[in-house]
């Protein structure tokens, strides 16, 4: 993709790729099964139920399309359903290729705890114990930085001729995660040493190790060699990740320079990438690059719920109030199925811009059109009155939040506990607990677990964190530098 690619064409081809966009966003008559799935977070409804339904209405369900409906999931960090696909198939006794295995126990990893998924690795077929399950629980101990389990794990695979460079990736993303990011170059020496190839993610680890360093001139060193030796690994990625390091060290013209390169390498539909460059432009203060890739992203590809809540996240990291008014209407009048973390996202920047009027009126619209949960709406709310010292608002939220709860769903969290009793401490002669004491046991909250939470408040972030920014920018650029794959 080059620059004159991103400039609008003509009247009529901008036409014709706009209803194109705007069909796609419309409710097909008959969904696809991964729409209907991707869409359970907001319809409600569980898996089991959608596929069994899907399979009475007489359509077949291959395997190939649960595979790609499991792997987008995953993209899209929708876990739990990605899990119970997999569970739906091996209940249906649906053969498991070698990766499929590795995947599952990656997703029981992180619905249901590592416990369960060493339980679920122990309980494998021997003929399924190969190098992509090591790998993914190789993968899990990193995540978990148990370095111990880490390397008596990477030794076993060693014996059994299972180390690849994706298990070299994940000890040096788990050294990165502990601070030692000099023990990065000594894996990358041994993976030389036994003649292991270096893939594309190796070398972005590499780079970050040497970023962390403050060596910048060794990251551009490692780019080179990556450059020289394997330039057939590098793609789009490898630029962002270099752009993210120049943005972090406030290099903006080299971090620039490495955004052209970025979108010389996308294909018209790779959103990801896109997004990505929206952040990263966000990251350089360039606001008119931001609009320029927006409109870019809306003449070639539809615009997805995704990509309206990574835009309206980059220009809240840049404060364009008036950018983020004007795209929030856009994608309301527009969309089909009402996301609630984009009013989350809107609703956030309008508070820590002291506009409540707004935020609340954004709100209204988000009860209107979503079926939530409005908890952690509702939370930003709190903290926002209690920062402007608004009791009667701040328990109007908490009263609200905790007459729609069902089931346990939600607790009022250690920060939302820990603003109301600094509140009560510093305006106020009442005793914070027993004022809370008050409002949560007319709702079933015991002793117990107030003076929990109570414990856990005085450990948590200052009274404005929920206000800062969010966690709903999109998490592929954060997958370049932090996570690892095992398939």
């Amino acid at each position: 993709m080059n620059h004159g690619r991103l400039v609008s064409g003509g009247g009529r081809l901008l036409r014709w790729l706009f209803t194109a966009a705007t069909e796609a966003e419309r409710p097909a008559r008959n969904p696809t099964l991964y729409r209907r799935l991707s869409e359970l977070e907001m319809t409600g409804g569980s898996v089991s139920r959608t596929l069994n339904q899907y399979v009475m209405e007489g359509k077949a369900v291959r395997k190939i399309e649960l595979d790609s409906c499991v792997n987008e999931l995953r993209k899209y960090r929708k876990f739990q359903h990605a899990l119970e696909i997999m569970e739906w198939m091996e209940m249906r006794k649906i053969n498991f290729t070698w990766k499929n295995y590795a995947v599952h126990l990656d997703l029981v990893s992180k619905i249901k705890g590592l416990v369960a998924a060493e339980n679920h690795f122990s309980g494998l077929p021997p003929r399924a114990k190969n190098k992509y399950t090591y790998g993914a629980l190789l993968n899990c101990y990193c995540k978990e930085l148990m370095t111990d389990k880490a390397l008596a794990l990477f030794d076993k695979m060693d014996e059994l001729g299972y180390v690849t460079s994706l298990a070299f990736s994940n000890l040096m993303s788990l050294y990165m995660r502990l601070g030692q990011p000099l023990k990065v170059p000594q894996l990358v020496h041994d993976m030389k040493q036994r003649n292991i190839p270096m893939d594309s993610f190796t070398y972005y680890v590499w780079m970050n190790s040497c970023a962390s360093l403050n060596d910048l001139d060794g990251v551009e060193r490692v780019y080179e060699q990556m450059r020289r030796e394997d330039g057939d690994k590098m793609d789009w990625k490898t630029y962002s990740n270099l752009a993210a390091i120049y943005v972090k060290a406030k290099q903006f013209d080299k971090a620039e320079l490495m955004l052209r390169k970025l979108e010389q390498e996308v294909e018209p539909r790779e959103r990801e990438a896109y997004h990505c460059l929206l952040s990263l432009y966000a990251g350089t203060n360039n606001l008119k690059e931001v609009y320029r890739v927006w409109d870019s992203l809306k003449s070639v590809s539809p615009v997805t719920n995704r990509s309206y809540l990574v835009m309206l996240s980059t220009l809240r990291k840049l404060n364009d109030m008036e950018g983020i008014s004007k795209c929030f209407k856009e994608w309301v009048s527009g969309c089909v199925s009402y996301d609630i973390r984009l009013f989350s996202v809107t609703i956030s920047a309008y508070l820590s811009q002291n506009m409540d009027k707004e935020a609340a009126l954004v709100f209204k619209e988000a009860i209107k059109r979503s079926k939530g949960p409005f908890f952690k709406i509702r939370e930003m709310f709190m903290m926002f009155f209690l920062e402007k010292r608004e009791l009667d608002g701040a328990v109007s939220h908490l009263e609200a939040a905790l007459s729609e709860v069902m089931d346990d769903e939600w607790r009022p969290s250690p920060q939302v506990v820990s603003a109301f009793l600094k509140y009560y401490e510093k305006e106020t002669d009442l005793d914070g607990v027993d004022e809370l004491c008050k409002i949560l046991k007319t709702h079933n909250f015991d002793d117990s677990w107030l003076e929990t939470q109570i414990a856990a408040s005085e450990s948590s972030p200052e009274i404005h964190q929920i206000l800062k920014e969010d966690s709903y920018v999109n998490h592929a650029h954060e997958n370049l530098q932090g996570d690892v794959h095992y398939e």
